[in-house]
């Protein structure tokens, strides 16, 4: 294998490149996969404060600047290149956190099979110091005239057993002024659309980010910490380096990885980015010229990330996560009278990509403000809209915000087993029809998801769920509320009540609408995207972040009316094994012909239903739920090369 080891610095050759100004290469080595290698490093920045569009940077003013007027900062970066050869398309990770995770997310070396050059750039300030492996942004301070600036940062958190302390991750890089100030302050309620209730002062110690209570912290209770902190990184230049770094690729031939066709992909926190990079207009460089032939953003519902303010908070899943606007298209908001779109504003409408949106059925229900179902009704949830012709939108019908272990184990925090859908086998199909898209103007398959008109998108307080003994009926769920946001007149409407629109169930509780993989289509238990907080995880009424529920068939009539349940027991249902494997074999092939399945999975899929089946139909060993079974059987996918 071959490695280099000291750090190498490439300068450019032609400083024109896009805002590039170095690179330094740290590691360089031959991959497992044949025909591919690795390349880390660090990228050097500079942009212009000056420029339109780099001036909705938040505090960008505020940043020092070079001798050129230039505000310069770095980031790490990693590339999985084609030695030689390759598509020609590269997919640029938006990393989660700082993890690299694309080539297992998509499973058994496909993107690389197919010739992709995968790389990804740090854009995220927040990140904890320990954990070398992480890809940051290096983001300058924000000073008033060289004086450092101080204000208060916030964060919440849950615990899930009761304890006397708690650490807020969240706040990881904002250092306490003075902890013991009379402004730093602690809340709690039940609910995010609720109001905290102060903590006295008196009873809650601060050291760092540990809050300490001797009283104990509740479990399922949602706390608010807030304190004043010094010197705001510009977190807003997370942004610039996504975008210039892409740029970079797309247009300078002796870039560390050309590529002529640019795709972004981010799931969950950075799907999330995705949405707020492109309403900021930064699918367009400096020099006017497009940055991302198409942008994928997975499982973000209509939600955006925390980045591009003062004091931002870019870790954090909630509190920030639903502006208006939420759809593609402009819409007139109800609330405050403004019109604005995500991609139809005046400074993305120029270079609009191609764009893909892709969500579980927690992306509907969840209570954190993500309303996935904004992303194709009006704002008020009144009415269906058209998305524009450069965008395609897809439930994961019933699956779960990422697949649970399979089979899933009893015990957690929630009220019921977490959900095992595999959704991996339509993101693979996807993708191969994005590149189409893309790079040939092949149109993808055609959107699904659930519809006012058809009545496959309900209130949430209207789903015809099942009452299934021993499981919480989800009418009960309470909406969240709007966040800011600062480019809308009065602040978008935050603290309005965001509409609750969900997926409308059949009789066994699945949701009827979506890309129905085949283990949903031809089920042996029901799939949910919502899970309540069980009594040892506390507030037994709200929902568990980013889980669904399984809750199996019965195996026999008997069985089922013993349990009281409605649904149909497996063997009323199928008349044998393989019955069931012609069904699920019948309904791959179907998402096959339709393209939201690759040929190539099909017996993958077959294999893990046959799995399925042994697991819920061994003799049950403890009670009527129990179930002799393999310790694990996964989706069929290896899960690929190691990038650290």
């Amino acid at each position: 294998m071959r490695v280099l080891s000291v750090a190498l610095t490439l300068l450019l050759a032609v400083p024109a490149y896009a805002e590039v100004t170095r690179v330094e290469i740290t590691s360089r080595a031959d991959m497992a996969f044949a025909g591919y290698e690795r390349i880390m490093g660090r990228v050097f920045f500079a942009v212009d404060p000056s420029d339109p569009r780099n001036a909705v940077i938040a505090d960008i003013d505020k940043a020092p600047r070079n001798a050129q007027g230039k505000v310069e900062f770095s980031a790490d970066f990693y590339a999985l290149r084609p030695t030689s050869g390759g598509n020609g398309a590269a997919v640029l990770e938006i990393v989660n956190r700082g993890s690299i995770r694309l080539v297992n997310r998509f499973g058994d070396d496909l993107l690389l099979q197919r010739g992709f050059t995968i790389v990804g750039v740090g854009w995220e300030f927040d990140l904890p110091a320990a954990g070398n492996d992480l890809l940051r942004i290096q983001a300058p301070a924000a000073t008033d005239r060289g004086t450092p600036i101080t204000g208060l940062v916030s964060a919440i958190f849950t615990v899930n057993q009761r304890t006397t302390r708690a650490t807020v991750g969240d706040l990881v890089v904002y250092a306490p002024v003075d902890a013991a100030a009379a402004d730093t302050t602690l809340t709690v309620r039940d609910a995010l659309a609720e109001k905290g209730r102060a903590v006295p002062r008196g009873s809650f110690a601060l050291s760092g980010q540990t809050v300490t209570m001797e009283s104990g912290l509740e479990p399922g209770r949602i706390y608010e910490l807030s304190y004043r902190a010094a010197n705001p990184p510009v977190g807003g230049l997370g942004l610039a380096s996504v975008r210039d770094f892409a740029s970079w690729l797309r247009h300078a031939p002796d870039a560390v990885a050309p590529a002529k066709f640019v795709y972004a992909f981010g799931q969950s926190q950075s799907g999330r980015y995705l949405r707020e990079f492109l309403y900021h207009g930064f699918n367009t460089d400096e020099r006017d010229r497009q940055v991302f032939d198409a942008v994928w953003a997975h499982i973000a519902g209509a939600a955006r990330v925390d980045i591009n303010r003062r004091w931002s908070n870019p870790t954090a899943a909630d509190g920030f996560v639903g502006p208006f606007p939420f759809a593609d298209r402009a819409q007139r908001d109800p609330v405050t009278g403004a019109t604005d779109g995500l991609l139809d504003n005046p400074r993305a409408r120029r270079h609009q990509p191609k764009l893909v949106l892709t969500n579980s059925a927690v992306e509907y229900w969840i209570d954190a403000g993500r309303v996935a179902a904004l992303t194709h009704t009006t704002p008020d949830g009144a009415r269906d809209l058209t998305p524009g012709d450069n965008v395609r939108s897809y439930l994961a019908s019933s699956a779960q915000h990422t697949p649970g272990a399979f089979p899933p184990a009893a015990g957690g925090p929630g009220q019921q087993r977490g959900n095992p859908v595999e959704d991996t086998y339509v993101l693979r199909a996807l993708m191969v029809a994005m590149d189409g898209w893309a790079r040939e103007g092949v149109a993808p398959p055609p959107s699904r998801h659930p519809r006012l008109a058809d009545g496959t998108l309900v209130r949430a307080d209207a789903v015809a769920f099942p009452a299934i003994p021993g499981v919480a009926s989800p009418r009960t769920v309470r909406t969240a509320m709007r966040a800011a946001n600062a480019l809308v007149r009065n602040g978008a409407g935050a603290g309005a009540p965001l509409p609750l629109l969900v997926p409308q169930v059949d009789a066994d509780g699945n949701d009827r609408a979506g890309i129905r993989v085949p283990e949903v289509a031809v089920p042996l238990a029901t799939y949910t995207g919502w899970n309540f907080r069980n009594e040892a995880a506390g507030n037994t009424g709200r929902l568990l972040g980013n889980t669904g529920s399984y809750i199996p068939f019965a195996r026999t009539k008997a069985e089922r009316e013993q349990r009281g349940d409605p649904r149909p027991a497996i063997a009323e249902r199928y008349r044998s094994r393989e019955q069931y494997l012609a069904l699920v074999r019948t309904a791959a092939e179907g998402l096959v012909r339709d393209r939201y399945m690759l040929q190539q999975d099909i017996d993958r899929v077959v294999q893990r239903a046959g799995a399925h089946w042994d697991v819920l139909m061994a003799p049950a060993t403890s009670g009527p739920t129990s179930r002799s079974a393999p310790t694990h059987v996964g989706a069929g996918f290896r899960t690929g090369p190691s990038v650290r």
